[in-house]
């Protein structure tokens, strides 16, 4: 299974920074995680928790998913 954002795990709120939060189990920023499973470190309850329950990473390669095309392609 897939899911396209990964945003349902606990957050907490950075030491002094009011609008920045990380991962409460892997203290990843969730910047740094964008709402993608692999985000978190290999080791992230969270992510080990979502991986045994059967979703997948999601590829960041667009590759995979997009059509390329030259510009000449288009009018």
């Amino acid at each position: 299974m897939k899911k396209l954002y990964y945003i349902d795990f606990p957050q907490e709120n950075l030491e002094n920074q009011m609008h920045n939060y990380r991962c409460a189990y892997c203290k990843v920023e969730t910047t740094t995680i964008n709402g993608n499973l692999e985000g978190h470190l290999p080791s992230c309850e969270y992510r080990i928790k979502l991986e045994n329950a059967g979703y997948d990473v999601i590829s960041n390669d667009l590759s995979e998913t997009l059509a390329l095309h030259d510009a000449d392609d288009f009018d």
